[in-house]
């Protein structure tokens, strides 16, 4: 697994260093790279986000997923200005490889708050034409249920208390690396 992390960060990396103009790194092949896969590539600097962009269903080949999220990330998170080639030194890359997600039984908010699993579940919020979702590695910053569905549903453009018999929510984990720091 560790070499596959290795191939899909490497990807990543390769994948915005080639649209800036700069050199790239060899990069092995693995037969898990053509299988269709769901990825989230995340950017950081100095350990702020610095964009974020993912597949929540796997659609195309795990290698096509990484380096289209890797570009999109880079350059079409609507929260950042593209990346700029002077900033890619200092830009750590990590990829989510996602499991499929699950439904969640659950019968009102209490009880889907009292199944999350901080630390493990990555969650997707659906309501009427409103959707969001959170990666794992989100609960090192919103580290209670309660804190991060209510900012799971600000994201989906709900206020933090909304809640109606309507929403749906999912859950998937991921395995994910990253880069050393720069």
């Amino acid at each position: 697994m560790a070499e596959l992390g290795n191939i899909l960060l490497t990807l990543a990396r390769n994948a915005i260093a080639s649209r800036l103009g700069r050199p790239t790194q060899p990069v092995g092949d693995s037969p898990e790279l053509h299988a269709p896969g769901a990825t989230f590539v995340t950017l950081t600097q100095h350990g702020q986000l610095r964009g974020c962009i993912g597949s929540l269903e796997a659609w195309r080949p795990l290698g096509q997923d990484v380096r289209e999220n890797a570009l999109a990330a880079a350059f079409r998170d609507p929260r950042f200005d593209a990346l700029g080639e002077e900033e890619l030194p200092f830009t750590r890359v990590e990829v989510s490889l996602l499991t499929p997600a699950e439904a969640m039984n659950f019968t009102d908010e209490a009880d889907a708050l009292a199944q999350l699993r901080p630390g493990i579940d990555g969650v997707i919020f659906s309501v009427g034409n409103r959707r969001s979702t959170f990666l794992p590695q989100v609960w090192e910053q919103l580290p209670t249920p309660a804190l991060f569905m209510a900012h799971l549903k600000q994201k989906a453009g709900l206020p933090a208390d909304y809640w109606n018999a309507g929403v749906q929510l999912e859950r998937y984990t991921v395995k994910k690396w990253q880069e050393a720091q720069p």
